[in-house]
């Protein structure tokens, strides 16, 4: 789960981090008075969308009146902005957040990120901030320094600031800098984040180190413990597939292929959507419809598939074990009559139950296409769709 800017910096505010002051607004009004609020020189107006690299895609802009915060708030809101992560289609603006500005000396970087690969939180920084981070970990790598975290001690206070150093924070402001870094641990760990980054981390010219941004990225089987993460949540930032998927707690993914999915396990769907995409075919979704799914869950499954405009043609695949293949089976032909199926549909049952599945497809009247593996389904389906 993400949320926007404004939201992560009153999470570390509450944890003694410095951030800039800043009021989130909905209207070119609502900007204007915030920034009267704030009465700084130069004003921030900074559009609020799930994703990274808005100045690069002109969603920050630096206001040095009224009459400007007013000028750039109507010219982002309801803007569509386009940046390397919110791929082609974009995201509109519908919310900023009005910031006091601040002299900035230097810009740093600076994350918090779970490495699977060492099962352990890693924090890393780079002297080299801003818009670039991108390339700069790609052509300088050895300008982004990492401090690998013991579960069991956090954070230490050495590794901060043998951090802050690494990253060429003045010395007389490294302990400062590592008092910023502990309260950005203890968020992350406390709030169960995934991902936690500052870019750009700032040095203004009265010397202080401030988190000029911040991104944060939520464990999702963790939100119970958090109602007020929760609470933060911005529908209109998800795809309303992917909303509606998780009402019946099935694991929606949209992608942009036209072969829905419909696979019980989350790694036979990941095998599924490579076996499609080997014989030369475009997975349209991820979706696991788990190991308890009943008749229900199956139909709105193929409601929320049918619902992409993009999608040609249907591969059920299911290994009964948990779930019993007569169920998915009953499922998928009471959802094709429910929804009026005019797309191929392509099912694999094998497991429990398989036969008496097979039976139940055999016997609907529906054009129901089986076939007996994995493979022989997913070239079946891209015949079909082609």
């Amino acid at each position: 789960m993400n949320i926007h800017e404004y939201q992560g910096k009153e999470i570390l505010r509450n944890y003694g981090v410095a951030v800039p002051k800043g009021k989130v607004a909905f209207s070119p009004d609502e900007a204007v008075k915030v920034a009267k609020e704030l009465g700084s020189t130069i004003t921030v107006v900074k559009a609020q969308i799930h994703a990274g690299g808005r100045g690069k895609a002109g969603g920050v802009k630096v206001a040095k009146n009224l009459d400007e915060v007013r000028a750039y708030a109507k010219e982002l809101l309801g803007k569509v902005l386009v940046t390397k992560q919110t791929g082609p289609q974009g995201k509109e603006v519908k919310r900023l957040y009005i910031e006091e500005g601040c002299e900035i000396k230097k810009e740093y970087y600076l994350s918090f990120i779970l490495d699977r690969s060492t099962s352990r939180i890693t924090v890393m920084g780079s002297p080299e901030g801003g818009m670039d981070i991108e390339e700069v970990a790609e052509k300088s790598p050895e300008k982004i320094f990492r401090e690998v975290i013991d579960p069991l001690t956090g954070l230490m206070p050495f590794q901060a600031r043998r951090l802050a150093l690494n990253m060429e924070i003045p010395t007389n402001l490294v302990n400062q800098a590592a008092k910023l870094m502990i309260g950005l641990y203890t968020a992350f760990v406390e709030k169960d984040a995934s991902i936690l980054e500052i870019n750009p981390l700032v040095l203004t010219e009265d010397d202080r180190i401030m988190a000029l941004d911040a991104k944060f990225n939520f464990d999702a089987n963790a939100l119970y413990r958090h109602p007020d993460i929760v609470e933060l949540r911005d529908f209109d930032e998800e795809d309303p597939k992917e909303i509606q998927a998780s009402k019946y707690d099935l694991n929606y993914v949209s992608l942009d292929g036209n072969i829905g999915c419909l696979v019980n396990g989350a790694g036979l769907a990941m095998a599924t959507m490579d076996t499609i995409s080997y014989y030369g075919g475009s997975p349209a979704n991820f979706l696991d419809v788990g190991g308890g799914a009943n008749t229900e869950k199956v139909t709105e499954a193929f409601k929320i598939i049918l619902s992409d405009p993009n999608v040609k043609g249907i591969f059920v695949n299911i290994f009964g074990g948990i779930m019993k293949c007569d169920v998915i089976a009953e499922g998928v032909v009471a959802a094709a009559k429910e929804v009026g199926l005019n797309v191929p549909l392509v099912v694999r049952l094998e497991g429990t139950n398989a036969k008496r599945g097979k039976q139940i497809l055999n016997e609907s009247g529906l054009n129901i296409i089986g076939t007996t593996s994995m493979a022989e389904g997913a070239q079946k389906i891209i015949e079909l769709v082609k």
